[in-house]
Formats: C-alpha cells, sequence, structure tokens
C-alpha cells in the first residue's frame, strides 16, 4: 500500500492483498485538472491569502528519503480550504447522493490498526511484514473504520478514512472542490507562522496542553489516550492554527493532488521563487501530509509541518483521510 511511511501500512502479502488493479506498479498517469473556481461564499472554507513562504524543513529533524530539503521560497495565489477534514457526516451525503462505493468496500478489506480492531479473527486477513501492528481486515471501510463490528454511529464529526486518492478526488468532483497541491497544504498548515515545526510554534506540548491528535504511550503495544482517543478524534478537536485550520497536524494523514518524488525539492529550489507549484507531472505514489494518531517521537515524527510522506493512490487504511481546497472566483 505505501511506499514510503512508517505510518501507513505496506503491501500485505501476494495472498491477502486486494490492492492489485491490474496496473503495473511503475504506472504512471499525468495531472489531473483543476476544477472551477467557486464563489467565495461557499460554505466551510477559510480565505487562504495569496503570499510568499519558505516551504520546507527548517530544523533539520527530516527524513533524508522524504526530501523534506533543501528549504525553499514558494509564492502561492488566494486560495480557500477546508477548516477541518471531510467528516464520516460529509462523505455520508456524498454517498447518498451518488450511490458511490469507495476502493475498500470494492475490494471488500483494508488496514486497522491492531489495538482498534473490532470482528472475529476470521476477519484478519494477514498483518503487514515490516509493520505488524497493521492488520488486513475484510470488510474494514469508511463505515466500519476498525472492522465488520465497529462503526460510524457516535463519529459523525471524526474524519471520514479507509479512502484512497481516487475516493477523494471523487468526493471533490462532487462538491465542487480539489485536493490542496502539497504547497497549499503546507502555506495553510503554517497558519502564518515561519519556520516552525508545528501549527502553533515549536514545542509539542506547550504549558502541558494537546494541541494535535498523536500516539500517548509506548507505542505499538499500549496506548495511554491520555488526550482522550485511541483513533480518530473529532475533525474539529483541539485549538485551530492562525489562518483556522483544524488538526493540521496529527488526526489523519491527509491526501494531496501532487505526485511524489524524494527530489522534488531539489530540482524546484534551483529557482529564486517557485510560484505556484503542482508537484512531479507524472509519479507512482501521492503525496500525504500532516501525520496521524500513530505518530510518536519514539518512531515517527511526520506530525510536522513540513514533513511530507506518500502512499500508492489505491491505499487505504484506519488513519488515511483528506480535506479540500477551492480556487477563489475572480
Amino acid at each position: 500500500m505505501s511506499t514510503g511511511s512508517c505510518c501507513v501500512p505496506p503491501p500485505f502479502g501476494d495472498e491477502s492483498s486486494p490492492h492489485d488493479s491490474g496496473r503495473s506498479g511503475d504506472e504512471r498517469v499525468g495531472d489531473e485538472p483543476r476544477p472551477p473556481a467557486l464563489p467565495r461564499r461557499r460554505r466551510g472554507l477559510l480565505d487562504i491569502p495569496a503570499g510568499t513562504f519558505e516551504m520546507g524543513d527548517h530544523t533539520g529533524e527530516g527524513y533524508a528519503a522524504d526530501g523534506e530539503r533543501p528549504v525553499h521560497r514558494v509564492t502561492l495565489p488566494a486560495y480557500r480550504i477546508d477548516a477541518g477534514c471531510v467528516t464520516n457526516a460529509d462523505f455520508a451525503r456524498f454517498v447518498k447522493a451518488t450511490g458511490y462505493l469507495t476502493t475498500a468496500e470494492r475490494e471488500g478489506f483494508s488496514a486497522v490498526f491492531h489495538l482498534a480492531f473490532e470482528g472475529d479473527a476470521s476477519d484478519i486477513l494477514g498483518r503487514a511484514e515490516e509493520t505488524p501492528w497493521w492488520l488486513g481486515v475484510r470488510g474494514a471501510c469508511w463505515r466500519a473504520p476498525e472492522g465488520p463490528g465497529s462503526g460510524i454511529g457516535r463519529r459523525s464529526h471524526h474524519p471520514v478514512v479507509h479512502v484512497s486518492h481516487a475516493d477523494a478526488l471523487a468526493y471533490c468532483a462532487w462538491a465542487g472542490t480539489r485536493l490542496p497541491t502539497e504547497a497549499e497544504w503546507e502555506y495553510a498548515a503554517r497558519g502564518g507562522l515561519a519556520g516552525r515545526r508545528l501549527p502553533w510554534g515549536d514545542e509539542l506540548r506547550p504549558d502541558g496542553e494537546f494541541r494535535c491528535h498523536i500516539w500517548q504511550g509506548d507505542f505499538p503495544t499500549r496506548a495511554s489516550m491520555a488526550d482522550g482517543f485511541l483513533t480518530t478524534a473529532p475533525a474539529r478537536h483541539f485549538e485551530p492554527n492562525g489562518y483556522g485550520l483544524y488538526q493540521s497536524v496529527g488526526n489523519v494523514w491527509e491526501w494531496c493532488a501532487d505526485w511524489f518524488a524524494a527530489d522534488y525539492y531539489t530540482m524546484v529550489a534551483e529557482s529564486t521563487t517557485v510560484v505556484d507549484p503542482r508537484g512531479p507531472r507524472s509519479g507512482v505514489a501521492r503525496v500525504m501530509r500532516g501525520g496521524s494518531y500513530l505518530c510518536h517521537d519514539s518512531y515517527c515524527h511526520r506530525y510536522r509541518v513540513s514533513a511530507r510522506s506518500s502512499s500508492l493512490p489505491d491505499s487505504t487504511a484506519a488513519n488515511l483521510g483528506f480535506r479540500c481546497v477551492a480556487d477563489v472566483a475572480g
């Protein structure tokens, strides 16, 4: 499933992996066009001002394989972005209106964190070899995020998960939005702060206060749930950043529009300032941003605003969601 992240499962064995859509692993597809601009009055989207920022890892904490450096100047036009991730309630309205079936529903399988699994032992199709805390679970999908014994009845305002890149694009097409570019995501996630680790500054828990939902306890065997959550937290939880975005780090990974290339920053940094970058023109994996509830300093610090990772477009997992953006109408 994943090509680079320790927080999203790699492919399970051939016997249990359903993520074979008939495409070769190195197939490359070109960019999708942007939809037309939306009226500024669209509900739920925040105005992000045009501006220039320094994109990338300012602190040297990034993983070399992720390509967070060099830091480079990026200029973006104004745009609009969801305050929080798309929720189960949002996605349910989309499904009700369209009858859409997600990748996980069609394939009958998705990845669930082992401590959260709900179902019968026979529902477990396998464990990820490199990260055995990930289970391949029959029946896991956005409606049943921990397996067939679970549901979303009390989590309507939590981020929808188990959505592939194609699922996210389908929702955006219905909603008249699009996925953010990687540069748009980072600019908005920083909330107007320059060069900081996190949307609120450099310290993870200022004055001991939880500001995002990442792992607490001993990963991956004991969860203290000190902030009250094992898996997802509500999409609009904790204090928003300076632009009004909730949970732009932690909680769930967020799909971006860009194809992933570890050397992309090296290529674009040759320019003095990069204007509205869209990422590589083609690729194998798509960019994910923000980290998730499984990030922990002992194991993974990809919850920083500059952190980047990637996954195959048909990947689905219990910690993978998205938020939407829109161009500003002229």
